[in-house]
C-alpha cells in the first residue's frame, strides 16, 4: 500500500461573531463550565485623580482564569474583561496583589462578582486586610496565599486582556482550610 498522509479537516473561517460554525456562546459556556478553577480576588489602589482632591480608592475584583506562568522570572497571569474597571486601572498603573480565597471566603468572591454592586471601599468595609509592602494594594487576611505584582506585559485576547505580571512578593499566611473553587457556575469546595 503506497503511503498517504492523513486527511486534514477543511479550514473553515469563522463567521463574522468570531465563532467557529456550530459553537454558540451557550454551548462554549457549558463547556468551559466544567473546567474547575481556583478562585482570587484581584486589588490594586487607584490613586487620586487630583493631588488636591480626595484621596485615592482600592479596588477588588473577583477572578477564577488566573494561573502561574513562569518560575524563572516569577510570573502570573490574569484575565479581565476588556474595559472592565480593573483592566481600565491596570492599563494606569502597574501594581496589584492577588489573594487566594480558601473554602470559608465564598462571600468576598461573590461580593466582588457582583455586577452593578456598591462602591469597592464599602465592599472592603468589614474584611480584614493588610496593605502590600511592595504595591499598597489589599491582601485579603486569611487568604490561603498572597501575591504582589507588576505588570509586565498586556495583551488583548478576544474580549479579554490577559495581563502578565511578575511575582514581587510570595506569602502563605494562612494554611487553615482548602481553596475556593468555581465549578459548574457555583462556589464549591474540594473533598
Amino acid at each position: 500500500m503506497p503511503n498517504t498522509p492523513p486527511a486534514t479537516a477543511p479550514m473553515i473561517p469563522p463567521p463574522a461573531s468570531g465563532h467557529a460554525v456550530g459553537v454558540s456562546n451557550d454551548e462554549f459556556r457549558a463547556a468551559m463550565a466544567r473546567l474547575a478553577a481556583g478562585v482570587v480576588l484581584v486589588t490594586a489602589f487607584e490613586p487620586p485623580l487630583d493631588a488636591d482632591g480626595p484621596g485615592g480608592e482600592d479596588v477588588g475584583m473577583t477572578a477564577t482564569a488566573f494561573l502561574s506562568v513562569s518560575l524563572d522570572p516569577p510570573l502570573v497571569l490574569v484575565s479581565l474583561r476588556t474595559g472592565s474597571r480593573m483592566d481600565d486601572l491596570l492599563d494606569e498603573q502597574p501594581h496589584w496583589a492577588v489573594s487566594v480565597l480558601s473554602e470559608s471566603q465564598r462571600h468576598i468572591a461573590g461580593r466582588f462578582a457582583m455586577k452593578g454592586r456598591i462602591s469597592d471601599r464599602l465592599l472592603f468595609e468589614d474584611i480584614p486586610y493588610v496593605r502590600g509592602k511592595a504595591t499598597g494594594a489589599l491582601l485579603v487576611g486569611g487568604a490561603l496565599a498572597t501575591l504582589e505584582c507588576r505588570t509586565e506585559q498586556r495583551v488583548e485576547a478576544g474580549d479579554h486582556t490577559l495581563v502578565i505580571g511578575r511575582v514581587l512578593t510570595a506569602d502563605v499566611p494562612s494554611a487553615d482550610g482548602g481553596p475556593l473553587t468555581y465549578f459548574r457556575g457555583r462556589y464549591r469546595q474540594l473533598g
